[in-house]
């Protein structure tokens, strides 16, 4: 069985990933709120 030391890095590093994920989520989702990128519209042959 791991030693609690070693779990607990795991969870630390875990951790450190989501909060990076979610802060980088974050910013994409505000920034397409407040117009910074835009979705360009595609043409579609008909």
């Amino acid at each position: 069985m791991a030693d609690r030391s070693s779990l607990k890095f795991v969870g630390f590093v875990f951790a450190t990933v989501t909060m990076a994920v979610m802060l980088t989520a974050t910013m994409v989702v505000k920034s397409y709120a407040d117009g910074v990128y835009t979705i360009e519209e595609t043409s579609f042959v008909r």
